[in-house]
């Protein structure tokens, strides 16, 4: 039972969630395509996930980031139950999270293609001391500690605490935003009094 007080009124307001909620069932929930139509105008950064829970390094590309604290430092982000990296980031202890930008686009679409090996050209990558991969030329890269993994419908949200970060952008980077099913550099032109 969650309890809030009025301070004005004296009145208090008792809300017991399960109680007052109705389950939600199959034919309740909005459809598919439409709950994906609504978000494809929604923009959101990109970013690379890289991981390795002992069997070769894993990537994929992910839209779902998002800071959570500044103290502790934490972030989230979501893996979908069909990639084929899940298994394997849901495993491991550690994770890097490159935000990327518009220059790092060639990474971006690396890490959405399916079926390829996205660790073949090793120019493009390495290893940091701790043993995780990465990739150096994203614009920012921090490295963390897998703290909670909570299952939400066809995906597990994946909560990191940050250990580590590089900031190698320079003050005329791009970033680089994912909208409508398309690419978008974001720049001087796109700011709004």
């Amino acid at each position: 039972m969650t309890s809030f007080a009025d301070a004005d009124t004296s009145t208090q307001l008792s809300i017991d969630a399960r109680a007052n909620s109705e389950v939600s069932t199959a034919a309740d929930d909005l459809d598919v395509e439409s709950f994906k139509s609504a978000f494809r105008d929604h923009p959101s950064g990109v970013a690379l996930i890289t991981a390795d829970a002992g069997d070769g390094p894993v990537a994929l590309t992910a839209t779902s980031v998002l800071s959570v604290s500044a103290e502790p430092p934490l972030l989230a982000f979501s893996v979908s139950e069909v990639s084929s990296s899940t298994p394997t980031i849901l495993r491991a202890e550690t994770v890097v999270v490159h935000l990327l930008g518009s220059s790092q686009l060639s990474i971006a679409k690396l890490g959405s293609t399916s079926g390829i090996d996205r660790f073949a050209d090793k120019t493009l990558w390495s290893t940091l001391p701790t043993g995780e991969a990465y990739f150096p030329s994203s614009q920012v890269w921090i490295r963390g500690a897998v703290v909670n993994k909570i299952d939400a419908g066809q995906a597990t949200i994946v909560i990191v605490r940050a250990l580590q970060a590089e900031l190698t952008r320079s003050d005329d980077a791009e970033p680089l935003v994912y909208h409508n099913r398309t690419w978008h550099r974001l720049g001087r032109q796109s700011e709004l009094d």
